[in-house]
């Protein structure tokens, strides 16, 4: 991470001067903001913590509960999010905090003794080379800690407004009229009668399943309910379990199933435990279920190991539907041409799915990290009003695939599993299995994959970069920094501050040569009618909206610093200072970069990603008019 651009100063260099604005900010909840999120979940707070980058931008958060979330909710941290939360600056203290899912074990029916359970498999939970971070385990409560606290050091110092629900959200008819949104005042969950206003040119209902921001624009989650009820508790326990350690999932004959999720800290345990409708009816009719009645289920399945609950952290017992909704903004999808949204709903606002497959809070976070850049560029001036319509349309997909897929995985998780005597309607052991395995992609998060929009370019260069697929996740690889020979990872370069990046994958020709295509590129870039000077405002540093990168094919060894063209170094700040991070080599020590992602070594490619890390086209060298012509159908011309 870079600092000390606008001055040394002592301290804690991770914490931002804040800006002239805080210090003239009225004490208590503002009347009138650019973005107001309501709800401090998930997709709230990575909303805020985007946002809070962004100091110019009056952003407000409210949450209905007294204070932050401290136990409990959702813990499974997918490669995807981990990544997402690395261009935040927050996944080292992640990843060491956190419990690493590195195998899972399956359990099924002894087929010599149906009452006890065996072993039939392990296997590896993230396949090699998809991601330079795990899958790791740590609770809601702390990855929202980790994002207050990167709102707390801020430019923006940005905190949350607790003891606060939405009641009503109206929509003026006027495009630059604000939206009105009523706030009650809560206080332990019951209203005090008290009301305030605040207007907003954009809303953001993050307010969970029983949205009333959703309800204010006629949007409902629609789907099926689940036949099934799940307790799960955080526990302390003694147990004979050999896999208490491992994620596991245990399949008995007739007694239910269970999902072991091991928890950061080396002893405290997750246990989602499946309730049987029949077996179980009564305490679940009668609403009686305690962690000693669910312990006693959790004995039951895994006999003939054991589990002593000693302590439990939190518990709960749900049964969520598989719903969904229509569109994640106010703007029906006939009037898009003549109509921008206000209104925007995110995570378990608009879509609702099975906690088993840990994809609630990721998906959620997902959503926010859309919107937010588009959120900021549209308000800072520098992209298109209609970028915002591509929030819900891309969205609104990947939901869709995440219901389909929960809908599956779930069925499966709940299947009765086949004897070996056979029958129609259980389940085959090995299948869940092989599922589970084909599916890692999507459950480590990046099978996302972007249709094409004004965001998001067609394959017809694809053959250039071939490991960089447009519209999926921009994906690191090691490199070695020309400056200082450090080795660092490529993706790593990205922060969570709004600007596109564009890879230059250099051709094979040395970079000091006339016949270079990247050096020629480089030239471009510098030009008075290139897209960095078409669409950087005068008064920002040349980076901020398009960042330009380069990888050359040489050894750092030997290239020269200072033969770099100018657009690779280049000055910033108020001292005019040269960034010399701007420019890579393959690390010798490992694969080379050019080989891993499959870049055309003799030609050479752009790779443009967008600042959610999504790759948005690849390009050849040459391609100048194609990358101002692609740039300009989201950006606005600044001159």
């Amino acid at each position: 991470m870079q600092f000390y651009l606008d001055g040394y100063r002592p301290g804690d260099p991770f914490v931002a001067q804040p800006h002239p604005s805080v210090a003239d900010r009225p004490a208590g909840l503002p009347g009138e903001v650019d973005v107001l999120i309501v709800g401090c979940g998930p997709a709230g707070m990575v909303l805020a913590a985007q946002l809070a980058q962004f100091p110019e931008i009056r952003t407000a958060i409210v949450d209905r509960r007294n204070g932050p979330l401290a136990v409990g909710q959702a813990d499974g941290v997918a490669c995807r999010t981990v990544e997402m939360f690395e261009a935040f600056g927050l996944a080292d203290q992640l990843v060491a905090e956190a419990y690493w899912v590195n195998e899972v074990g399956f359990w099924r029916p002894d087929p010599e003794d149906p009452s006890r359970i065996t072993r039939t498999g392990r296997i590896q939970d993230v396949e090699d080379g998809l991601s330079e971070f795990p899958h790791v385990i740590v609770n809601q409560a702390r990855m929202l800690a980790y994002l207050r606290d990167s709102m707390a050091r801020s430019a923006s110092r940005l905190e949350p407004f607790y003891g606060l629900q939405a009641a009503d959200v109206q929509v003026p008819a006027e495009d630059d009229a604000p939206v009105t949104v009523t706030l009650r005042h809560v206080v332990d969950g019951e209203e005090t009668g008290q009301t305030s206003t605040v207007r907003a040119r954009y809303v953001v209902g993050c307010d969970g399943a029983r949205s009333a921001v959703r309800t204010s624009i006629g949007q409902e989650l629609v789907g099926d309910a689940m036949n099934s009820s799940w307790g799960v508790m955080d526990v302390l326990a003694v147990t004979d379990f050999p896999d208490i350690r491992l994620k596991a999932v245990v399949h008995s004959a007739d007694k239910g199933n269970l999902l072991i999720i091991p928890r950061e800290g080396g002893y405290l345990v997750r246990l989602y435990i499946e309730l049987d409708q029949v077996r179980d009816r009564d305490m679940l009719a009668a609403r009686s279920v305690t962690p000693e009645k669910l312990a006693a289920v959790a004995n039951r399945i895994l006999h003939p190991y054991t589990i002593d609950v000693q302590s439990v952290g939190w518990w709960s017992v749900y049964e969520i539907g598989q719903r969904l909704c229509a569109k994640f903004d106010d703007v029906p999808v006939e009037e898009m041409p003549d109509r921008l949204p206000r209104v925007f709903i995110a995570g378990d606002a608009c879509h609702t799915h099975s906690a088993k497959a840990g994809q609630g809070m990721n998906v959620s976070m997902a959503d926010a990290w859309n919107l937010g850049w588009k959120l900021a560029a549209v308000l800072r001036g520098t992209a298109r009003p209609e970028l915002l319509h591509t929030y819900s349309d891309e969205r609104q997909k990947v939901a869709q695939e995440l219901i389909d897929f929960d809908r599956e995985f779930a069925r499966m998780m709940s299947a009765k599993p086949r004897s070996s005597s056979g029958g129609d309607d259980a389940e085959d052991p090995g299948a869940f299995q092989a599922h589970f395995a084909a599916q890692g992609r999507f459950t480590a998060g990046v099978a996302t994959h972007y249709g094409p929009s004004m965001i998001t370019g067609s394959r017809e260069h694809q053959q250039l970069a071939g490991g960089y697929p447009v519209g999926m996740r921009f994906h690191s690889a090691p490199v070695v920094r020309l400056a200082d020979a450090k080795p660092v990872q490529l993706g790593h370069a990205a922060r969570a501050d709004g600007a596109w990046r564009l890879y230059l994958f250099a051709d094979a020709a040395d970079p000091a040569s006339p016949g270079s295509r990247a050096r020629a590129l480089c030239q471009h870039l510098a030009a008075e009618k290139s897209p960095l000077a078409r669409f950087t405002p005068a008064d920002e540093n040349p980076d901020a909206v398009l960042d330009v990168r380069a990888v050359f094919q040489q050894g750092h060894r030997d290239l020269d610093v200072g033969s770099l063209p100018a657009v690779l170094v280049p000055r910033k700040g108020p001292f005019g200072l040269v960034d010399h991070e701007k420019v890579f080599c393959p690390d010798p020590r490992t694969d080379d970069v050019f080989d891993l992602r499959g870049i055309d070594r003799e030609q050479g490619a752009m790779v443009l990603v967008r600042p959610d890390q999504y790759v948005a086209t690849v390009l050849p060298l040459d391609a100048y008019e194609e990358l101002t012509g692609f740039l300009s159908g989201a950006l606005l011309d600044a001159r």
